[in-house]
């Protein structure tokens, strides 16, 4: 039997979004692959499942196109998010991830909020394969005498991401270095690459090489890690817009309870059926 999905984006971050509340979803990681495959199947950044859950309005799964499951989603989250609102009539949602419980409200302009909850900011909690100081690890490519990239920020948001400070964005070689950082042995789990450049204090140019995923036009967790990483090297406050290939979100690290609320915007492209 055929089965419904949604076909959603956050910022150009595309996925497929199967309801499996009512009948199990449990795809191989082949499958995944070929919904994924942009040239046969469907065609996706990630493939997110909503399942059900005894404490939450759902439980939700999320699979990189490489047909690895993740822990985490933010611009899949704020999608997810923004069904369960619509289905419910509430401004507010909660859902439950690999990566802990995360919330979900309504936010103005048609927007939708995520609370990603606490960054974590010990090595091992990214984790990194040795004890380093998370705001800026020893990890450079290049020449030694004049390297490339040097010193980046590691931050976990229930996925692991290290964040590299750069002139210029646009130039960042995002692909040659990303795929390499990527697998690095400093990163046992493997790592998201993000390339920042913090224009001001309140604005952050954003590039990100995806775990399993590659060149993505926007990487919510991405965003959030580079405006956590930006504040804690003293570069930009605890609010910022950060703007991707995809557009921008506004990331703010609250100084109340620590957890880092992501707000942007997240739409349904069209529905069909999974062969």
């Amino acid at each position: 039997m055929s089965r419904p999905f949604l076909k959603m984006n956050g910022l150009g971050n595309d996925f497929v979004v199967v309801e499996a509340r009512s009948a199990p979803f449990e795809p191989s990681s082949a499958e995944v692959r070929a919904i994924a495959d942009r040239a046969s199947g469907v065609g996706c950044d990630q493939v997110i499942s909503i399942e059900p859950s005894e404490r939450a309005d759902a439980f939700v799964r999320f699979w990189n196109s490489d047909g690895v499951e993740i822990d985490a989603c933010g611009n899949g989250s704020r999608c997810v998010g923004m069904l369960l609102m619509q289905a419910t009539g509430r401004d507010a949602a909660q859902f439950e991830t690999r990566a802990g419980l995360l919330s979900a409200a309504r936010a103005d302009g048609g927007l939708v909020s995520i609370d990603m909850g606490e960054p974590g900011l010990s090595w091992e909690q990214i984790p990194l394969a040795e004890e380093m100081d998370t705001r800026g690890v020893e990890l450079q490519i290049g020449p030694i005498d004049n390297p490339v990239l040097h010193t980046p920020g590691c931050v976990s948001m229930g996925n692991p991401h290290v964040v590299f400070f750069v002139p210029d964005a646009e130039t960042a070689p995002v692909r040659e270095a990303g795929s390499l950082i990527e697998h690095h042995p400093l990163f046992p789990e493997g790592v998201n690459v993000g390339f920042a450049e913090v224009q001001t204090r309140d604005r952050i140019r954003l590039k990100v090489w995806e775990r399993g995923a590659g060149q993505t036009l926007a990487c919510g967790t991405g965003a959030c890690a580079a405006l956590v990483a930006a504040h804690r090297r003293g570069l930009a406050d605890r609010t910022a817009a950060v703007e991707m290939d995809g557009g921008e979100m506004v990331i703010e690290w609250r100084e109340a309870d620590n957890h880092v609320i992501m707000t942007g915007p997240a739409s349904l492209d069209f529905a069909g059926k999974l062969p």
